[in-house]
């Protein structure tokens, strides 16, 4: 990332306040959170990086409800040895890509739900996003998301 500014918020607001800031100055801005799905795609034109490394953890778990909160920048195998001590698991099987990448990161949930790259299991189990009972995002069009199922 030679001569890339990267921006590394560590709230939600500042997230916000970056991509509202890059829209009005029609900055090009590239989002990441571990880089481990970077060689997916074609190359970004962006000299400014938004990295979401900084947003994790587990911010709420129930496993008696089945019910997970966690941040975007969340790494997988963090919320799949949490999971693994209450016996539960990702149902869409998410792949680890790290082997082909040999990288040692299986990155991030919010790099998963964004990719909705999901396992052998996705015909039966079904895909990532199928498990999401809500999110909370800024859009490329300035627009504040916060969905929750109902």
């Amino acid at each position: 990332m030679n001569g890339m500014t990267v921006w590394q918020p560590k709230t939600g607001e500042q997230v916000t306040d970056i991509v509202i800031s890059a829209l009005a100055e029609r900055r090009k801005l590239s989002v990441s959170g571990h880089e481990t799905k970077a060689g997916l795609g074609h190359p970004v034109d962006a000299k400014e990086s938004l990295s979401l490394k900084n947003l994790s953890g587990i911010v709420d778990y129930q496993p008696e409800e089945l019910v997970l909160v966690v941040k975007a920048g969340t790494p997988l195998d963090e919320i799949e040895k949490t999971l693994s001590e209450k016996n539960q698991m990702l149902a869409f099987e998410p792949p680890h890509l790290e082997r082909f990448y040999g990288t040692e990161s299986t990155g991030t949930i919010g790099g998963l739900v964004a990719t909705n790259l999901s396992g052998p299991r996705r015909v039966s189990a079904g895909a990532a996003r199928d498990f999401l009972l809500g999110f909370a995002a800024v859009s490329g069009r300035e627009m504040c998301l916060n969905l929750a199922a109902v």
